[in-house]
């Protein structure tokens, strides 16, 4: 399951029978750390950070007329906003009105589905 050059690099990091080579195993244990850094920051903390980027200009690029989903799963149109807040028409005389943040996303019109 692990990769084969974990076990490789643990041997290098201890230090020989004599106790001498300190400073080179604290050099690969530095570079060891830095790798598990790297791993994470691409793997976890650059897509999170690009999502939030994505979600927050879409917040921003609403405008009435959208056909939008809440977080909670409730379709409507947007008919009003303000900078907290978004009125949505769900139904015929049925308006609501939600924190600008409960909108998951937007989506397509019927009619403007691209071929």
């Amino acid at each position: 399951m692990g990769a084969p050059w974990i076990a490789d690099l643990a041997y290098a990091a201890s230090s020989p029978p004599g106790g001498a080579g300190g400073s080179g195993a604290m050099v690969t244990q530095l570079l060891f750390f830095a790798a598990i850094f790297a791993v994470f920051y691409f793997l976890l903390i650059r897509p999170q950070q690009k999502q939030k980027r994505e979600r927050e200009r879409m917040l921003t690029a609403l405008k009435k007329g959208d056909r939008v989903v809440t977080s909670s799963g409730l379709h409507g149109t947007v008919t009003g906003l303000d900078e907290h807040k978004v009125v949505l028409r769900v139904a015929d005389q049925v308006r609501l009105e939600f924190d600008r943040g409960a909108i998951g996303r937007v989506v397509e019109a019927q009619g403007e589905k691209n071929a």
